[in-house]
C-alpha cells in the first residue's frame, strides 16, 4: 500500500502533525499521553497507532472527506481513532454515548457516515440505528472478545494495518464534526477545520489554563463533548502533558475514586457535578486533592454558592467559563489570578465579544443583550441546515443564544438562554438569577426555573428544586419563596415550586428546560 503524497516540512497543516507527530518525535515521545485504568499509551505509541489507524481506513476503502461515526467511551482507542482519521483525511464524528436509538439513527443518516466505531457496551443500543442507516457499511467493535457476525474486531484490524504517512491538509479544511448536545431538541452537525484545534490550545489552554508538560488532567466531561475534547486531548497534547481517561459515568463516587488514585493537577467538570461532589464530601476534604491547582467548569453557568464552597473546602478555584460546540471550547472565562464567582469573567485572549438587543444594536454596560463572539475556533456551519447556519454565523460573529449583562468593569453576568428569558410585571427575569438564589439555600442541591402562565395568562416563575436530603416538601417550598424574595426581589420569586428527585439533563450536564416546560400545565393556581 502506498503512502499519501507527502508535503514539505512546515507545509502540512493537518492538526495531527502538531498534536501527534510532533510529540511522537520529541522529548515527550516516551512520556505517557493517556492513562485508562491499568492501560497506558505513550506519545510514541500514539504516533504509531494513529499511523496504523490511517492505514486501516485506507484498507477498508474509506477516502478523504468520508465520515466515520464514533460511539466510543473514554478509552485509549478514542484518541487513536480520532487522530488516525485526521491523518487519513477522513472526518471523525464523535457522538454522545448516552443517546437513544432514534437519535443515533437520525445522526447516522444525517452524517452519511460510511463506518461506525463503537464500544461493545454501547452496541446493543446502536443496532436498530445501524439497520436503518443506508450509509453505514462497516462496523468496528472495540472489545476484548470477538464481535457479532458481520462486524469487525477493531484491535486485530488495527494490528493488521500498515502505517501510512499523515495526509497533507490545509488549515481551513474540514477536520471533524461534533453534534450539538440537543438541550433544545434535534442535534445539529457542527463542522470544524484543522486550525480550530490549535486555536483553542493557543488561547484558553495556554493563556488561561496555563497548562504545562508536568500537568495531569482529569476531565469528567467526556471526549465526545467539545468541552471534554479540549480538556482531555487538545490542551494536554499541545504541551506533552498527560490525560486520565475514565470510561465510567462520572458519579461523585467514581470521580472521587479517580481523584484519590491519580491525584491530578487539573480537573474539568460541570456545575451539577461540582454541586454533587460538594454534597458528597460535606465538610471534610478526601484524599486526591493534594496536587490539584485548578478546576474548570463549563456547560452551564456556575452558581456563585458552588464556586465559593469549592474554593473554601479545596483551597483551589474553579474557573467558570463559557464555550459552545460552535466555538469548540471556552471563549469567556474567569482567570486564575482574577476569579469573581457569580460572573463568567472576561473574554479569553484572542476572542472578541459584544452584546446586542433584538434589533442587533449593541447595548451598553448593565444592559441585557444576546452574546456574540468572534474568534479563531468558530465552526464553518451546520451540516445541511442552511437557514440555521445563516441565523447563527454572521460573518466573523457567532450568535451564542445566551443573554448576558456586561458590568462597568468588563465582567459578564449570565442571565439565561435567549429562549428562557421572560418578563414579570414588564420587567425581564433571568432564570439563572432566581436559580442562584434558590441554590444559596442550605437545603437545595439543584434548581431550574422556567416561565409558566397563571390563571390570567401572565407569565410567572415556576421552579423545580432538587433537595440535598429528604425534606418536608411543602414547608421547604414556602421557605424558598421568602428566601428568593429577600435575595433577588419580590416580583422574581417562584409562584410555583415543585420538589423533584432529579432534573432532566443532557449527557454533558445541561438542564433540558424544554422538557420541564412540556411537563407544566398551561394554567396554574398561584401559590402565595
Amino acid at each position: 500500500m502506498s503512502d499519501p503524497a507527502s508535503a514539505k516540512p512546515g507545509e502540512n497543516d493537518n492538526a495531527a502533525v502538531y498534536f501527534v507527530d510532533r510529540n511522537a518525535k520529541s522529548g515527550h515521545a516516551l512520556k505517557t499521553a493517556f492513562i485508562e485504568g491499568e492501560r497506558r499509551l505513550t506519545y510514541h505509541e500514539l504516533g504509531e497507532q494513529t499511523a496504523r489507524m490511517a492505514g486501516l481506513l485506507q484498507r477498508h476503502g474509506l477516502h478523504p472527506e468520508d465520515r466515520i461515526a464514533m460511539v466510543v467511551l473514554d478509552v485509549l482507542e478514542f484518541p487513536i481513532i480520532f487522530w488516525g482519521a485526521l491523518k487519513a483525511g477522513v472526518i471523525p464524528v464523535p457522538l454522545n454515548t448516552l443517546l437513544s436509538a432514534d437519535l443515533y439513527q437520525a445522526i447516522l443518516v444525517d452524517s452519511r457516515a460510511k463506518a461506525l466505531f463503537v464500544s461493545k457496551p454501547l452496541l446493543e443500543t446502536l443496532l436498530p440505528a445501524i439497520k436503518a442507516s443506508p450509509w453505514v457499511r462497516t462496523i468496528f467493535v472495540i472489545d476484548e472478545a470477538a464481535p457479532p457476525p458481520g462486524m469487525l474486531h477493531f484491535q486485530p484490524e488495527l494490528t493488521a494495518s500498515e502505517s501510512v504517512a499523515t495526509l497533507p491538509r490545509e488549515a481551513d479544511e474540514c477536520a471533524f464534526w461534533l453534534y450539538s448536545s440537543g438541550s433544545t431538541g434535534r442535534p445539529k452537525g457542527v463542522r470544524h477545520v484543522h486550525a480550530s484545534l490549535r486555536a483553542t490550545a493557543d488561547t484558553y489552554g495556554a493563556q488561561v489554563l496555563g497548562i504545562g508538560a508536568d500537568d495531569l488532567i482529569y476531565s469528567a466531561a467526556k471526549l465526545f463533548f467539545a468541552y471534554g475534547l479540549g480538556n482531555g486531548m487538545t490542551f494536554p497534547m499541545s504541551v506533552g502533558a498527560t490525560t486520565l481517561l475514565s470510561p465510567s459515568r462520572p458519579t461523585p463516587d467514581s470521580v472521587l475514586e479517580n481523584l484519590a488514585q491519580h491525584r491530578p493537577t487539573l480537573f474539568g467538570g460541570v456545575p451539577t457535578l461540582y454541586a454533587a461532589l460538594l454534597a458528597k464530601m460535606g465538610t471534610s476534604l478526601p484524599v486526591g486533592f493534594e496536587r490539584l491547582r485548578l478546576s474548570i467548569s463549563a456547560g452551564e453557568a456556575l452558581p456563585a454558592e458552588v464556586g465559593e464552597r469549592w474554593a473554601k473546602l479545596t483551597g483551589t478555584h474553579i474557573l467558570d467559563g463559557v464555550g459552545s460546540t460552535e466555538m469548540l471550547h471556552i471563549f469567556l472565562s474567569n482567570h486564575p489570578d482574577n476569579v469573581v464567582y457569580g460572573t463568567s469573567g472576561m473574554a479569553v485572549p484572542g476572542y472578541k465579544l459584544r452584546l446586542v438587543d433584538e434589533q442587533g444594536v449593541e447595548v451598553g454596560p448593565d444592559q441585557t443583550g444576546e452574546l456574540l463572539v468572534d474568534g479563531p475556533s468558530g465552526a464553518t456551519d451546520y451540516w445541511n441546515q442552511r437557514e440555521k447556519s445563516r441565523s447563527t454565523f454572521e460573518g466573523n460573529w457567532t450568535r451564542t443564544g445566551d443573554k448576558y449583562v456586561r458590568r462597568e468593569d468588563g465582567r459578564y453576568i449570565y442571565c439565561g438562554r435567549t429562549d428562557d428569558m421572560f418578563k414579570v410585571s414588564g420587567i425581564w427575569v433571568a432564570p439563572f438569577e432566581v436559580e442562584q438564589a434558590l441554590i444559596s439555600h442550605p437545603d437545595v442541591l439543584e434548581a431550574a426555573v422556567i416561565a409558566a402562565k397563571d390563571e390570567n395568562g401572565l407569565e410567572k416563575p415556576f421552579a423545580f428544586v432538587v433537595p440535598k436530603t429528604a425534606v418536608d416538601r411543602k414547608a421547604l417550598a414556602s421557605e424558598l419563596r421568602e428566601h428568593v424574595k429577600s435575595r433577588v426581589g419580590k416580583w422574581k420569586y417562584p409562584r410555583w415550586i415543585e420538589i423533584v428527585d432529579e432534573l432532566p439533563k443532557t449527557a454533558t450536564g445541561k438542564i433540558q428546560r424544554f422538557k420541564l416546560r412540556a411537563g407544566v400545565a398551561v394554567q396554574k393556581e398561584t401559590m402565595e
